[in-house]
């Protein structure tokens, strides 16, 4: 199976980058503007039910979005990469660590879910659960995650990005996945150079939860908190966003 997918960059430091619950391989932002290609290749995947694999069906699991990723980097005859997983990608970039931890160089976390069971009260099952067939529920999240300061027209574009490039059944799939899965037994105390960003104004994902979860999976974490920026700093705070998983990679 040949997997579709967006490559920027030509440099040899080669870079897999998972998108979030919302997104899409195309849904990066003016983030892709500063981005060094000279030094990194970055090769960006739709998972099945999403974007150009809208049409692709599938278990729609994080371990199925771990294999395609590894296909990927098979297909482009990458044998070490690094990642990049934002919120749910996150979490499938660390069950890619768990799958191949050999073939991993560096994560990079952007807001992202943590590696353990992500666990919802009665009101968030309601909302998380309830949102593959519902705008306002899609809307609800957005808002909250960015700390109910994005304006109305960008959480329109959001919201009617997600709908129209993912199909329902992958959306509640993958939130049905990844809010369970618990990956803490395969990936504590891997040693890879992990970094962790997140948003100072993200109400869900905060950088509390990152020291309880990802600064204590990983002994070789370090975490930023991006200012003026919520969960989507590819938007929110593009260059500064470039600058940090850049300057982390390089090093």
């Amino acid at each position: 199976m040949t997997i579709p997918h967006r490559v920027t960059g030509t440099g040899d430091h080669h870079v897999l980058v998972l998108h979030d619950w919302f997104g899409t391989s195309a849904g990066w932002g003016p983030f892709l503007d500063y981005l060094d290609g000279r030094a990194f290749s970055y090769a960006f995947l739709d998972y099945r039910g999403y974007g150009e694999r809208k049409d692709v069906t599938g278990e729609y699991t994080l371990a199925e979005i771990a294999a395609d990723a590894l296909a990927l980097a098979d297909q482009l005859c990458w044998d070490r990469f690094s990642l990049v997983g934002h919120s749910m990608g996150g979490k499938a970039a660390q069950q890619v660590l768990a799958e191949a931890p050999l073939r991993v160089r560096k994560l990079v976390g952007l807001a992202p879910v943590p590696a353990g069971a992500y666990p919802l009260d009665e009101a968030g099952e309601a909302l998380f659960y309830g949102a593959a067939g519902d705008r306002e529920k899609r809307y609800a999240i957005l808002d909250l995650v960015t700390g109910q300061r994005a304006g109305r027209v960008w959480l329109d574009r959001m919201v009617d990005q997600s709908l129209r490039l993912s199909n329902a059944e992958a959306f509640d799939g993958y939130v049905r996945d990844w809010t369970t899965a618990d990956l803490k037994r395969r990936i504590n105390g891997n040693p890879v150079p992990v970094k962790v960003i997140v948003g100072e104004h993200d109400l869900a994902l905060t950088a509390d939860v990152m020291r309880g979860t990802w600064l204590e999976h990983y002994p070789n974490a370090e975490l930023e908190e991006l200012g003026g920026s919520g969960h989507y700093p590819m938007y929110e705070a593009p260059v500064a966003l470039a600058s940090s998983l850049e300057s982390f990679l390089h090093n």
